[in-house]
């Protein structure tokens, strides 16, 4: 499956301000997900396994490393069995870090929220604004991205440009 999104990261220090503005407005609640995500070297782009026990997916992804909202090029392939296909990256790939986090999984329209807790790193939200089919457009996304981006208050001064991965390499 090929997605587009507009996507940011942010750190985030009230996670309840975050869920309580999310809840009043109709934010579908999909459940807390404890996600291993293992990164493999790659020579372009990001390739990881994630195993959590909402998402189980193997993700190649290409993206900018800005603050602002960027856009991702994203392959996804969801399955259920994660250590066949674990093992067998593992056998053709090194493997770059690994990142351990409890992502809370909300949901307006076609527009994902995660509230994250990463251990060794912190807090974070991402908003990913999401076309699944080529129907909404970049500019659409862009504005929903802004949009809550504004709803939930976040500044300039709490984006970050790069992945959970590179974040974790730098320390």
């Amino acid at each position: 499956m090929n997605l587009k999104n507009i996507e940011i990261k942010a750190r985030c220090t009230d996670l309840d301000k975050i869920r309580r503005i999310l809840t009043t407005h109709d934010a579908e609640f999909k459940g807390t997900d404890h996600q291993i995500d293992t990164y493999f070297r790659v020579k372009e782009g990001r390739l990881k396994l994630r195993e959590g026990t909402i998402e189980k997916n193997l993700i190649y992804y290409r993206r900018d490393d800005t603050k602002t909202p960027k856009n991702s090029d994203i392959d996804l392939v969801p399955f259920e069995e994660t250590k066949a296909i674990k093992n067998l990256l593992k056998s053709a790939l090194d493997v770059k870090i690994i990142v351990d986090k409890k992502r809370e999984i909300y949901f307006i329209g076609n527009v994902k929220f995660h509230l994250d807790v990463v251990k060794n790193l912190g807090t974070f939200m991402e908003i990913e604004a999401i076309d699944e089919n080529d129907s909404i457009g970049e500019e659409k996304l862009r504005r929903q991205c802004e949009y809550y981006m504004d709803l939930l208050r976040i500044s300039e001064q709490d984006l970050v440009a790069r992945s959970y991965s590179d974040l974790l390499l730098e320390r």
